[in-house]
């Protein structure tokens, strides 16, 4: 074999367990199992939060400083803590998720590649030519013994975020958790359906 397809397919080999990789890890996160984390995002130092959040399928919930946020699935619910309001939109719409909007790609939209640094795994995430998200470049660190998520930097257009990831825990997820509890946010809340 020439030199030339050696190295073709050993990249071919790399890329391939990159994305093993990966979607092991990203199947931690968003599998049917449900998952919960801790996130600290900084965006160039322009924007910065941090909360937690917790996924299930089609259902999230979240909790930072200014809002707490349900989504059963069909229907979100909105906290914002300062203001007492509460806004309720359809889930499908995907208008009550300003930032994950911006962070939008599909997994079959990168070339990816890993490299091994002590106790991690750095997945590296490369936008292919024609590919329609609003990220460009990913490094994912992962724990290198169970693949499970410890941060990334992602480039979006112009800008990368940095996101530090604590707590994870995947499984055992109850349902309830995503479910807005209506009792506990009654007199002296204002409530404003944008569905």
């Amino acid at each position: 074999m020439p030199c030339s397809a050696f190295g073709a397919v050993a990249v071919a080999e790399e890329q391939n367990e990159a994305r093993r990789i990966f979607d092991e890890a990203y199947n931690q996160v968003f599998g049917p199992q449900g998952s919960t984390l801790h996130y600290d995002v900084n965006l160039i130092g322009v924007y910065k939060t941090e909360g937690t959040i917790w996924y299930k399928g089609k259902k999230s919930k979240f909790v930072d400083n200014k809002l707490t946020q349900w989504n059963d699935g069909q229907t979100v619910y909105a906290l914002f803590k300062k203001k007492n309001t509460i806004e309720i939109y359809d889930a499908k719409t995907g208008r009550h998720d300003k930032y994950a909007s911006k962070f939008k790609f599909a997994l079959d939209d990168f070339d990816y590649s890993m490299e091994r640094k002590g106790d991690n795994i750095i997945i590296n995430m490369k936008q292919r030519h024609g590919a329609k998200g609003t990220v460009k470049q990913a490094k994912v660190v992962l724990d290198a013994r169970t693949h499970a998520p410890k941060g990334a930097k992602v480039k979006v257009t112009f800008f990368w975020a940095n996101i530090k990831i604590s707590n994870f825990r995947s499984g055992d997820i109850a349902d309830d958790i995503f479910v807005f509890p209506r009792s506990s946010y009654g007199e002296g809340y204002k409530y404003l359906d944008k569905r």
